[in-house]
């Protein structure tokens, strides 16, 4: 892992806070805040006020509770380096804590744009009438491809006949259709150009992988890199995840980053340009014994 950089973290921590801001309301409470999103879509998270001291357990459970209170999830995110102490407090108030490798682009490691197999990358057009059915499918590709582990330990030999499900073109055609507000409210944060989403699509099994960057000033994001679980292994992800970084730095973002699930998610983008530079903690309820 490379060393600290202040200024680094110091950026990533003005990003986290401003980019909620424009499509939510913000609570403080204790040294949290809390976004609270305004209409349909993804909800946001509580994370340390910046400026304040390490939030106490006591600011987590007075957060849960006002989670709890508006049925919005009792997550939480803060960069390790940034608030040390916190990991500690955080699992003593009862919240399990995924500890995300966190990676920055690299941009003169960046991989140039290469064919894709059987598919080509396109981004999402807000303004095209195929829209909420681009976005349905793409939101429903990221959602089964989260579902289900990219990395699994092979069968035991016993259980070589057993057949495992995997989601593929009609799982994705399946999916719920979204609402004319949550279609209305993704083609507003993609008009104004800080949010892209890019899909790699097949001509005969239409969107197999999507990733979406979110941008505040020159600093940007990359998140939900997800691939249809039946088209895994073909490189998609890498591949969106190198696209999208290059127009980002074609736009003027000079600090891209995201976070992986783990250190084995973490390896197919140091492939295509990005360093870990940290850990991404992600929080909430620890599940309750069986």
């Amino acid at each position: 892992m490379a060393p600290a950089d202040s200024d680094l973290f110091d950026r990533l921590e003005r990003f986290y806070d401003a980019l909620p801001r424009p499509w939510t309301r913000a609570e403080e409470i204790g040294s949290l805040v809390l976004f609270i999103r305004e209409g349909e879509g993804w909800p946001y998270y509580a994370r340390p006020r910046p400026g304040s001291h390490t939030p106490s357990a006591a600011d987590i459970l007075d957060v849960r509770a006002r989670q709890r209170e508006l049925g919005l999830p009792e997550t939480f995110e803060w960069v390790h380096e940034t608030t040390p102490d916190l990991l500690a407090v955080a699992r003593s108030a009862g919240l399990d804590v995924l500890l995300a490798p966190l990676l920055v682009l690299d941009p003169a490691a960046l991989v140039p744009d290469l064919p894709l197999r059987d598919a080509a990358i396109r981004y999402l057009d807000p303004a095209a009438e195929t829209f909420a059915d681009d976005l349905r499918h793409a939101r429903t590709v990221a959602r089964l491809g989260f579902g289900a582990p990219a990395y699994q330990a092979p069968l035991e030999a016993a259980e070589k006949t057993l057949v495992i499900d995997v989601a593929g073109p009609a799982e994705r055609d399946a999916g719920a259709a979204l609402t004319a507000e949550a279609v209305q409210q993704a083609r507003e944060m993609a008009a104004g150009g800080d949010y892209l989403t890019a899909v790699a699509e097949s001509p005969v099994e239409g969107i197999l992988a999507t990733a979406t960057s979110q941008r505040h000033d020159d600093v940007a994001e990359i998140v939900g890199v997800a691939t249809l679980p039946s088209a895994r292994r073909r490189g998609y992800a890498s591949q969106l995840t190198a696209t999208i970084a290059g127009r980002l730095l074609n736009e003027g973002v000079n600090l891209a980053f995201l976070s992986a699930g783990d250190d084995d998610v973490a390896r197919l983008y140091t492939r295509v340009g990005f360093r870990r530079v940290g850990t991404a903690c992600i929080a909430e309820p620890a599940a309750a014994p069986l």
